[in-house]
């Protein structure tokens, strides 16, 4: 078994934590997890002119981080973002939504450290740990596991990953919380992303689209 298919199948529900309707998985669980498994591994910490991050004032911050695993490596980064996934800057702006006006605030050291610890998660995940959180699943990969669906387990793709990257771009150009997309599915009835056909997630990004432009 390789290393994917060894942190695919670890089930880390019970370390999850949501909030504003995401998931978070803390750094210290996932890492500890990693190392008792596979303690070489290690990860960096990309820096830029000595500094842990790169900004521009047009679009804000941006932190990577690097992780490498028997031979593997695979780079990560995020964007150090508010609440409500709004890209922080060096001073504080408004943003208009459907609910009004709000303030986004400028970042501070303190984000932009918890940001690179969240970077290095998600950079984790690519190794296999927690994958299925982005993916919008509710369990990890395993045969020993009842099938989710009839046809047997699911698996993880880079389409389903590919998903995920265009709703969170539809949100954050359209101005959106994630809050207002998951009333946008609830009042849809659409079903999540990864069961979707090709074609009906595209009819789902359209329809998303038609009811924000609607209630502009």
């Amino acid at each position: 078994m390789n290393h994917f298919e060894t942190l695919n199948k670890i089930n880390i529900n019970d370390k999850v934590e949501k909030k504003n309707g995401l998931k978070y998985l803390s750094w210290a669980f996932a890492w500890a997890e990693v190392k008792k498994i596979y303690p070489d591994a290690f990860y960096i910490i990309k820096r830029f002119n000595g500094l842990p991050y790169v900004f521009d004032p047009k679009t804000g911050y941006m932190v990577f981080t690097e992780v490498a695993i028997e031979g593997h490596t695979h780079e990560m980064w995020l964007p150090v973002m508010d609440g409500a996934n709004k890209a922080m800057k060096d001073e504080p702006y408004k943003y208009t939504t459907k609910y009004g006006e709000k303030t986004c605030e400028a970042a501070d050291m303190f984000d932009i450290n918890k940001t690179i610890m969240r970077c290095l998660v998600k950079n984790l995940a690519m190794f296999g740990l927690g994958l299925y959180i982005y993916a919008g699943e509710d369990l990890p990969e395993d045969e020993e596991q009842k099938p989710i669906e009839p046809a047997g387990k699911r698996t993880i793709t880079a389409e389903v990953l590919a998903r995920g990257q265009q709703i969170d771009a539809l949100i954050k150009k359209h101005n959106m919380t994630r809050e207002d997309y998951a009333g946008i599915v609830s009042a849809t009835k659409a079903k999540s992303p990864a069961d979707m056909t090709a074609d009906e997630f595209s009819e789902h990004l359209k329809i998303v689209q038609q009811r924000v432009e609607a209630a502009k």
